[in-house]
């Protein structure tokens, strides 16, 4: 999650007897390099400043994670052409709980409720009703809306947004709503 620390510890066997130890982010960054006979360090990506720390072992901890540093990290020892060791990281965003509005206009006839989510991206946005699945649809932008359209209302409609690892649910409160252009009754209809 964006804000916490990861700690990517290769396999001591793999770097057994190194006596300079690399870590790549991507396929070509050199993000930090450790000389373990004087134990002298080096940082050279600014990406990263104040924010590494790597111990004797060649164990890496990322402090204060940032979605930019997503993606692949490599070990290399000087004896050795290709990576000892290779993690592949995924930082999440924090999830905002997601807005629930009524998207009903005076010439519309049914009720319409429209969940947003904005600043987001790589989650999927539900409608439930109670603990049934009505509609999803999964985001990859940074904005994105979910509309559902009801012939009838209660309080058990809820929207979630979630991703992998985390989740935020907005539950429907009918008296936020304002109503005045819906006749409701009947059945439920979901629609993406």
């Amino acid at each position: 999650m964006e804000g916490d620390s990861v700690t990517l510890t290769p396999n001591d066997a793999d770097i057994k007897g190194e006596n300079l130890i690399m870590w790549r982010f991507g396929h070509n960054s050199l993000i930090v390099k450790i000389n373990r006979n004087d134990n002298k360090r080096q940082f050279p990506d600014e990406r990263f400043r104040d924010r590494l720390k790597l111990d004797q072992t060649g164990s890496l901890t990322i402090t204060n994670t940032r979605i930019t540093d997503s993606g692949l990290y490599q070990v290399l020892g000087t004896s050795k052409d290709t990576p000892v060791s290779i993690f592949n990281i995924t930082v999440y965003a924090h999830l905002p709980v997601p807005v629930i509005s009524n998207s009903s206009s005076s010439s519309q006839q049914n009720c319409s409720l429209l969940c947003s989510v904005v600043n987001v991206s790589d989650v999927t946005l539900s409608w439930y009703k109670g603990n049934s699945l009505l509609s999803s649809i999964s985001v990859s932008d940074l904005n994105r809306s979910l509309s559902l359209h009801l012939e009838c209302l209660d309080d058990s409609y809820s929207c979630v947004v979630n991703n992998p690892i985390s989740n935020q649910t907005q539950h429907l409160d009918l008296s936020q709503i304002t109503w005045s252009d819906c006749h409701c009754c009947g059945s439920t209809e979901a629609a993406i």
